[in-house]
């Protein structure tokens, strides 16, 4: 994990050029092992399923899952005014879909995302179903 990630939109607005050129210059998207090694800094979690797809979960909590379909990670608990303004911020890396406008969700391409920012959105989650001695546990390590 990151040191400790700061807002995930001020992530995105300093990375979002680089993230069009990486587009353009077919430099490697994030892969879904690759977001699992990302998130195994963080104790409880591991890998699973979810509607038949991987899933990464904490607790048996779903922290997020894989769309195969077109290449996104489903991140939960992100309040609607914050998922319009990623979306209309940043749209090459974030959107959704008609299945998720009513629930508290926004899709993340991984072909256009930085792993800090990936961090970030975990982590948050991460914090809201960990057990509290496994979030004082993390927080006590320090920044790596």
């Amino acid at each position: 994990m990151p040191k400790r990630p700061g807002s995930a939109l001020r992530t995105e607005k300093n990375s979002a050029d680089r993230s069009r050129r990486g587009l353009r210059y077919g430099i490697k998207a994030l892969t879904w092992d690759e977001i699992v090694m990302l998130a195994s800094a963080l104790p409880e979690v591991v890998p699973s399923t979810s509607y038949g797809t991987p899933a990464l979960k904490v607790r048996g909590k779903l922290l997020t899952r894989l769309r195969p379909e077109d290449g996104s990670l489903v991140l939960l608990d992100i309040p609607f005014d914050e998922r319009e303004m990623l979306i209309e911020a940043v749209p090459h890396i974030f959107h959704a879909t008609p299945h998720y406008d009513n629930y508290p969700i926004v899709l993340l391409r991984l072909a256009a995302a930085e792993p800090e920012t990936v961090c970030a959105f975990l982590e948050r989650r991460w914090r809201s179903i960990a057990s509290k001695r496994a979030v004082t546990l993390f927080d006590a390590k320090g920044p790596a």
